[in-house]
């Protein structure tokens, strides 16, 4: 999985689709780490892309390096993760999220990971190379 997580640090920036009914939503994040063997990736639950990923969680994450010639097209089933190591971990190192999910202001960091996936790293020229595969 570590294709995956180096390439999105590359890029910095990436970009969450998800759908709102039969309207797709995109938006960009940039939260993303790897633990246990997965690229795990975080956002508020009480933003509307999270109620989004539970209605519907199939997403795509695009992501651009900054050649320009190369992107990653990472689809899959969101799985959010129960167990809160994993946000308590992210909340630990960043003070600034710390700000925002805390008691105070009742705000949760969801972390979660893709199953049943597809990963490729896009050739502007070309038809890509699987990520996923060793």
């Amino acid at each position: 999985m570590s294709k995956v997580n180096d390439y999105l640090s590359e890029c910095g920036t990436y970009f969450l689709a998800t759908t709102d009914g039969d309207q797709p939503k995109l938006r960009p994040l940039g939260l993303h780490f790897e633990a246990d063997g997965k690229t795990l990736f975080g956002l508020g639950d009480f933003k509307d892309v999270y109620r989004q990923m539970v209605a519907n969680p199939k997403v795509e994450i695009v992501a651009l390096k900054p050649d320009r010639h190369h992107w990653l097209r990472y689809t899959g089933t969101a799985v959010f993760e129960t167990d809160p190591k994993y946000a308590n971990s992210i909340l630990e190192s960043s003070p600034y999220l710390q700000t925002i999910y805390n008691k105070e202001t009742g705000y949760n960091l969801a972390i979660f990971h893709l199953e049943d996936a597809t990963c490729v790293d896009i050739d502007m020229m070309g038809p890509g190379d699987d990520l996923l595969t060793e």
